[in-house]
């Protein structure tokens, strides 16, 4: 037989479960196993709490893309870039002027 098939046959053959140097009932187990069972005994049970929203962008995500969703942060981005251009329009408008005030 080649080396590639015995390869391929061990891997159809299951390991020897019952080998007196595997040991798997032992105590070193069902006491691992008891701890376990203890830790995940002690996690709360049933849905998380609502965690309460903090800061500036966490209540404004949870207000309008919480469980509502609205179209405002639309109409405020575009708030915002009209404020912004106009802004920066009259600061270029008054830097480029503020010689000739005679």
């Amino acid at each position: 037989m080649s080396i590639v098939f015995r390869r391929s046959i061990s891997t159809l053959i299951p390991p020897k479960v019952a080998s007196p140097s595997v040991s798997i009932g032992a105590a070193k187990d069902a006491s691992r196993m008891a701890r376990v069972v203890d830790f995940y005994g002690k996690l709360p049970r049933g849905p998380a709490p609502e965690v309460k929203a903090t800061g500036l962008i966490g209540r404004y995500q949870a207000k309008y893309f919480g469980k509502e969703t609205s179209a405002a942060p639309l109409a405020h981005l575009i708030g915002v870039l009209i404020a912004i251009g106009y802004a920066q329009n009259y600061y270029f408008h008054l830097r480029h002027h503020k010689n000739n005030a005679h």
